[in-house]
């Protein structure tokens, strides 16, 4: 079985989609122990959270049908990437070389794995 390009295109969605729920989740994770009008954003953030990560699972799922398993799963790994670059510009977590070396390796990993597929 090859992979089509339409899942390849729904994975990395998945992925991405994936990544700004973990920004929702975190979001509403450090509302959790302040008052009552802070719950309720908490609340709403959380539910947020979960409602993308449901949305991305349904369209992995969508996704994986239609090609090889062994190439569309790495792809998820893609989402590692994207949820650094959010934690940047959200919580101002910073950058440091082993992360940018993780990124690489994860990188470098996708596109191996991609290349081993032919």
């Amino acid at each position: 079985m090859t992979t089509s390009l339409f899942s390849i295109v729904l994975v990395l969605i998945s992925g991405l989609i994936g990544s700004v729920a973990a920004v929702f989740l975190k979001a509403g994770a450090n509302r959790l122990h302040r008052d009552k009008e802070q719950l309720k954003k908490a609340v709403v953030r959380l539910g947020i959270g979960i409602f993308l990560f449901v949305s991305s699972s349904v369209i992995y799922i969508w996704g994986i049908r239609g090609g090889n398993l062994t190439v569309l799963y790495p792809m998820l790994a893609l989402g590692y990437v994207w949820t650094l670059i959010w934690s940047r510009l959200f919580f101002g977590e910073p950058f440091n070389k082993t992360k940018i070396y993780g990124v690489a390796l994860v990188l470098a990993g996708v596109v191996f794995i991609g290349l081993g597929n032919r």
